[in-house]
């Protein structure tokens, strides 16, 4: 586990692991498992249906505990499909880090498709973070599909947070969450395309329980000539609250395409979107510069501040 220099800056970049793990883990490199270990209130077990990935299990009233589920594929011409499932009991509060890095310096594309199902039980708490990255200095593409559904029950919440750091050449991330009675769903999205890379971004979240709540908090830079498609959609079905803002940065060629959507399917829905693409504003260039930064510099701290 963690055998190589690459193996250990690819799990800092993308599940800030340093050494083992503590608590319940289960680690993917290059298609393989490469470590796994259970605890008392967590189970991690092999998919048994003939498909590849992993069943995580936690018990009722599981509180303060983190699972880790990192996957780095670390050689060219790797591509697969990895389904994931996560049965949450009740009353649990826990957090769920995941996450994929792709270092390929060869010419054939590395490619990491994956499903990740939430089974949420009533009055459990789940946050979880996903993280993609991607590096190397070959030819070869480094490709990303997630997909992520969750079912939360009455009174559940998840706080999802998706992070695309950098070196990605191609994404299409796939988001439903559905809401019961009482319960909640956040979402942060943070997104940095550069060079060619494209990037498109489709979610749902079903608000079907009454007192239900969504939020959707998408931020996104785009550089160079890349390109990016948001496609965020809330659904209110009873009496609910939901909210959508999209917020994009565009710099040089690059081209940003943000197409919230709400719809109400009952009169005690209350649903609001907003979305603003522009430029980095002159003025806050200039107030750094004053202060002794480099126009480029300038450009990373604002970057990174608001994608923070």
């Amino acid at each position: 586990m963690m055998d190589t220099e690459i193996d250990r800056a690819l799990l800092e970049k993308i599940a800030d692991l340093i050494g083992k793990p503590v608590g319940a883990f289960n680690i993917r490199k290059d298609s393989g498992c490469d470590g796994r270990q259970s605890t008392e209130h967590i189970e991690i077990t092999s998919k048994t249906d003939g498909k590849s990935g992993i069943d995580i299990r936690v018990k009722d009233g599981t509180v303060g505990e983190t699972c880790h589920i990192p996957v780095i594929i670390t050689k060219s011409g790797v591509e697969e499909m990895v389904y994931n499932d996560f049965y949450i009991g009740e009353n649990c509060n826990v957090d769920i880090v995941a996450g994929c890095g792709i270092h390929n310096c060869g010419d054939q594309t590395s490619r990491h498709d994956g499903v990740h199902t939430f089974h949420v039980g009533k009055n459990s708490r789940v946050k979880y973070t996903e993280k993609h990255y991607g590096e190397g200095d070959g030819k070869g593409g480094r490709i990303m599909n997630p997909e992520t559904v969750v079912y939360l029950e009455e009174g559940a919440s998840i706080q999802m947070e998706t992070v695309q750091i950098r070196g990605i050449d191609s994404t299409k991330r796939n988001t439903k969450i559905v809401c019961g009675k009482g319960a909640e769903a956040i979402v942060t999205e943070r997104l940095l395309t550069h060079g060619e890379q494209v990037a498109e971004s489709d979610m749902e979240i079903v608000l079907d329980g009454e007192g239900s709540k969504g939020r959707v908090i998408s931020r996104s830079v785009a550089q160079d000539r890349s390109s990016q498609v948001f496609y965020p959609r809330m659904v209110g079905n009873a009496q609910c609250f939901g909210h959508v803002q999209c917020d994009s940065i565009i710099m040089g060629d690059a081209k940003i395409k943000s197409i919230p959507a709400i719809t109400a399917n009952c009169t005690e829905a209350q649903l609001v979107h907003e979305a603003a693409i522009g430029k980095i504003a002159g003025d806050q260039l200039l107030k750094l510069e004053t202060l002794g930064l480099t126009e480029e510099e300038a450009e990373d701290c604002i970057l990174k501040g608001f994608l923070a």
